[in-house]
């Protein structure tokens, strides 16, 4: 397993350890921290802009505890995030005791921590006591003492098991993290107008470094862009920032009276804050002049397990431009986007779990996601304020599980999924439904067209009833059959409406929304391609939707990566892998001849030059790296490969390889502990697995041979074949 070690400068490098023991803290409470410390980061144009939601703070007192069972005495090393407290049996200890001599036997220890500033956190090390996941950890222990002496019950105290990420040694506090960062020169440099242009080859993020900047008074003016008109619009840019010089120094005026970082040993100057661009403008003024610029371009470490390779040049470059968006998008935690907001959305994060579960399988992250996002009680409104975003949450939960098997982030994260759930049927008509009420933003997508938002739509439906769902899914893995009972009748009964409610016989479709009772005239293409992927509809309904909605010009088209991921899914779901294929080369292929190096926010192919650059109302408004646009990755994996699980954590899986139209592929899906790779062309199919086993499915027009196994057919021109852990299976058909 990978670890994280800092160095004295506070930076990660990554190395093994096999110790047992970590830093830990309460669950959820270090992600919605460390999510803080990002989401502020965000500026629009030299302004500070915090995210327009709740905000919600760690606990600031949390008592850590174990029950412990010695052969012999030991001594335990206890460091502490704040100030703190050890109990031994109940019985309070002199001071704040670093280390601490535990008799033989069974007993007791607590430590309470206090932080204000930083989540309350502990390591504890000796020869058989650690500090790990199993203590428990409580945010009040409900402890008090009464007239005569007795100390109170805490049996109402809720403990759950401690929160930890892999800070495994005594120095690597949690509250110093920071991504790794290293040195990279610009490709090139141009002198324009009054000041001077670099350009860093392609989208990038980090902090500028400027070499030896001097001067008596003067500025350094300069001007972010993800292309060279952003950046040489000093008046439109999303971006800037503004280094003031003077005999005393440098300061960054984005931050008052912080000093520009210096290089030690040299005369290089690092910026606050980290920006993202492909091309910066400087100009200065009186006498502020710098010798050369570079960056220190900033990123998570993360190991590419997944891959994909075929003999279309093109479809291997999205691919290769998918991963690089992947990469730069996956930080601390799964953002949007780096250029503008920089900040967790839970629809945007939902694709990057899809997307990382064929890519890196980075678990950690999608947790750690899933905790900030969620936020704390009490719950006053949805994610990001945002009523889908709330639904894709849930359902992201149960996604995590089918794709890890880790069943105990589902037991420690579902109190919050309740009381989350509690307030969407707390905002539920009489019907049973979920409207827009006050206070809610419903999303769904950005359109090129109108689209109402009001009263019940049909979109929203099928999300909430998903939802509902996955609430009873996890209310089983939880032990908890009054949950169970309750969250599937909800779901049944609302899924009994969905049709009744919104299919109209004479369009073939499900209609946008109904108002008053009435179902509107408009079809949209969203609420019928998620009922054909979550099998709402019945294999004739799919087909006519198919006919009716998606394949039919007339409907409103979807210009978003966001709502092309799942448009195209529904026709993968539907076996049409040679359409998608030619789609994914006409949307991913376009941005490419259009010049780009990660994928963007939104695609028009109707738009020209500077058009695709806005958005907002804004000429550099639309973000260039966006997480939603590396979804090749997850449909390549999913559709084409054709690897999914069948059970969680991949016990099970199936495999149903499609070349779509493709000549030969090749590629590896990653699986918890091992992966899956498979190689196909039109007489072969090669796979092998290191981990769990499963069926393989494929169509072949003759008898197929394997070298390995016995083939059964199951229908007309189709087959299957059991693939065992480890072993190669080769099928000619």
């Amino acid at each position: 397993m990978r670890k994280l070690i800092f160095t004295a400068i506070g930076l990660c490098c990554w190395t093994i350890s096999t110790a047992a023991q970590t830093w830990i803290w309460y669950p959820g409470d270090y992600e919605v921290w460390l999510g803080n410390q990002m989401n502020n980061r965000r500026t629009e144009r030299g302004a500070f802009f915090p995210p327009f939601w709740k905000s919600d703070s760690h606990y600031v007192t949390v008592e850590f505890s174990k029950q412990i069972d010695l052969a012999a005495a030991e001594t335990v090393e206890i460091r502490a995030e704040g100030r703190y407290n050890v109990k031994l049996d109940g019985k309070m200890l002199f001071g704040m005791p670093d280390k601490v001599t535990l008799p033989a036997g069974r007993h007791s220890l607590n430590i309470k921590v206090w932080n204000q500033a930083t989540p309350p956190a502990v390591y504890v090390d000796g020869p058989t006591v650690k500090s790990d996941g199993t203590w428990k950890v409580t945010n009040e222990d409900k402890e008090w003492i009464d007239e005569s002496g007795k100390a109170s019950d805490t049996s109402a105290s809720i403990y759950m098991d401690a929160g930890h990420w892999n800070f495994d040694g005594k120095e690597q506090l949690p509250s110093v993290f920071k991504l790794r960062r290293k040195p990279v020169k610009a490709v090139s440099k141009q002198a324009v107008r009054q000041g001077m242009l670099y350009d860093f080859g392609r989208e990038t993020f980090g902090y500028l470094v400027f070499g030896n900047p001097k001067g008596s008074r003067g500025h350094i003016r300069i001007y972010y862009g993800e292309s060279a008109e952003e950046a040489q619009d000093k008046e439109h840019c999303e971006t800037l920032d503004l280094l003031s010089v003077t005999d005393r120094g440098v300061e960054d005026m984005s931050y008052p009276g912080h000093a520009v970082t210096a290089g030690e040993g040299s005369h290089t100057y690092t910026l606050a804050n980290s920006k993202a661009f492909r091309y910066v403008y400087v100009e200065t003024d009186g006498d502020a002049q710098y010798a050369d610029l570079s960056m220190d371009y900033e990123y998570m470490p993360e190991t590419v397990r997944g891959s994909f390779e075929c003999n279309d040049a093109e479809v291997n470059r999205i691919w290769e431009i998918g991963e690089y968006t992947m990469h730069l998008t996956t930080r601390e935690f799964f953002i949007d986007g780096i250029k503008r907001d920089r900040w967790t959305w839970s629809g945007d994060a939902y694709q990057s779990y899809l997307m990382n579960y064929y890519l890196y399988f980075d678990s950690d992250c999608v947790k750690r996601t899933t905790w900030q996002l969620r936020g704390k009680d009490p719950v006053t409104s949805h994610i990001n304020t945002i009523m889908d975003y709330t639904f894709y949450w849930f359902i992201g939960i149960y996604d995590y599980y089918m794709y890890t098997g880790d069943r105990h982030f589902v037991e420690q994260v579902y109190p919050r999924m309740q009381t989350m759930m509690d307030y969407v049927l707390g905002r539920t008509n009489a019907n049973g439904m979920v409207e827009g009420l006050t206070g809610d933003w419903v999303f769904v997508d950005w359109a090129d067209g109108p689209m109402d938002k009001r009263g019940e739509l049909a979109f929203e439906q099928v999300l909430f009833c998903k939802s509902l769902e996955t609430m009873a899914l996890c209310a089983a893995l939880t032990d908890n059959a009054a949950d169970k009972a309750k969250y599937g009748q909800l779901a049944s009964r609302l899924k009994a409406k969905l049709l009744p409610t919104f299919w109209d016989e004479s369009r073939k479709a499900l209609v946008h929304n109904v108002l008053n009772g009435k179902q509107s005239s408009q079809i949209t293409r969203y609420a019928n391609m998620f009922a054909i992927f979550y099998d709402y509809l019945s294999e004739q309904q799919k087909a006519d939707v198919a006919k009716s909605v998606i394949h039919n010009d007339s409907i409103m088209k979807i210009t978003t990566p966001y709502m092309r991921f799942y448009e195209l899914e529904a026709l993968c779901a539907m076996g049409e892998q040679a359409s998608v294929m030619q789609q994914m080369k006409d949307y991913w292929g376009g941005m490419l001849r259009e010049g780009a190096t990660s994928f963007w926010e939104k695609y028009n192919p109707d738009e020209k030059g500077a058009q695709h650059l806005a958005m907002y109302g804004r000429p550099y408004g639309k973000s260039l790296c966006h997480a939603w646009g590396a979804s090749p990755i997850y449909l390549l994996g999913k559709y084409y490969l054709g690897v999914k699980p069948v059970k969680p954590g991949y016990d099970e899986f199936a495999i149903r390889p499609s070349l779509g139209g493709l000549k030969w592929m090749k590629g590896s899906v990653p699986t918890p502990h091992g992966d899956i790779r498979v190689a196909m062309d039109s007489n072969t199919i090669t796979v092998k697995a290191t981990e769990g086993e499963g069926y393989l499915y494929f169509k072949s027009a003759r008898r197929p041979k394997s070298s390995h196994g016995v083939i059964e057919k199951v229908g007309t021109d189709e087959y299957k074949i059991w693939i065992s852990t480890n072993k190669d299976i080769t099928i000619k058909y």
